[in-house]
């Protein structure tokens, strides 16, 4: 299995990020990812870095970690814009690039309508993502689809790979089966880990719980990981929710993804 770090982008410098990006590749993990948002969910005041800007600075200060987006939502930009973009960014990082591409849901509606943008029914969405998976593995670049739902496991019949996120182990496993034989099976999710239980508790009470997170000891994220690896995962991405303000979550997840290789 291969391991990603998402990165602190929801502030207003990029310093942060791309340090972590460079720490993150020299500690051995994998991937570094970015999300495709114009602020964090439910916190219009805060910023957020451009995703796309973002990979293409990190294109140039990373050389070996694999980089994308979790996942670039159709609907932001026309389609053939959306996917130049992509190919853009695939001449610069090379096949370090992953596409994940993802319709967005309900939640995503007021970042959209706040620009002038509009959010399309999720049918047209569904047919987009569809049209530019086809470009973008037409043009080389490796894809993932982004979703849960069943249409969307369906669509990744397009893509090279499939992304869950938030899923526990069970419920990937049963979702993963789904999709069609083939396909890079990958998981990604929020995760909050202490090196004891001592310190895991109090990193719960400082951050707080949400749904899907996965929380506790270094072991208790292994056994995540190692049932994820049971049903057929090779990527687990994960977004610690201490990200940029504990260099230890790098620390740590390159300790995990040391057990992987």
């Amino acid at each position: 299995m291969r391991i990603g770090v998402t990165l602190p982008q929801f502030r207003h410098d990029a310093e942060a990020a791309i340090a972590t990006a460079r720490r993150a590749e020299a500690a051995g993990i994998d991937g570094v990812f970015v999300f495709d948002h114009l602020w964090p969910l439910g916190q219009r005041m805060r910023p957020a870095l451009h995703s796309f800007t973002l990979l293409g600075a990190l294109a140039v200060e990373t050389e070996r970690v694999a980089l994308g987006p979790l996942v670039a939502r159709v609907g932001l930009l026309p389609d053939a814009v959306l996917v130049h973009t992509l190919v853009s960014l695939h001449r610069m990082a090379g096949d370090r690039l992953i596409a994940a591409l993802g319709t967005g849901d309900s939640s995503n509606r007021e970042e959209n309508e706040a620009y002038g943008i509009a959010f399309p029914p999720a049918a047209e969405r569904l047919a987009s993502l569809v049209s530019c998976c086809r470009e973008l593995r037409a043009a080389g670049v490796t894809t993932w689809v982004g979703g849960r739902s069943e249409r969307l496991r369906h669509a990744a019949t397009e893509a090279d790979g499939w992304n869950s996120w938030g899923a526990d182990a069970a419920l990937f496993a049963r979702e993963a089966a789904t999709v069609a034989p083939g396909r890079t099976l990958t998981w990604a999710g929020q995760v909050l880990i202490g090196r004891s239980r001592t310190e895991a508790d109090a990193k719960l009470r400082m951050h707080g719980s949400r749904p899907g997170l996965v929380s506790g000891t270094v072991d208790d994220l292994h056994r995540h990981l190692d049932a994820l690896v049971a049903a057929g995962a090779s990527w687990a991405i994960c977004a610690p929710l201490d990200i940029g303000t504990d260099d230890g979550a790098v620390e740590i997840l390159s300790e995990v993804s040391a057990a992987y290789r």
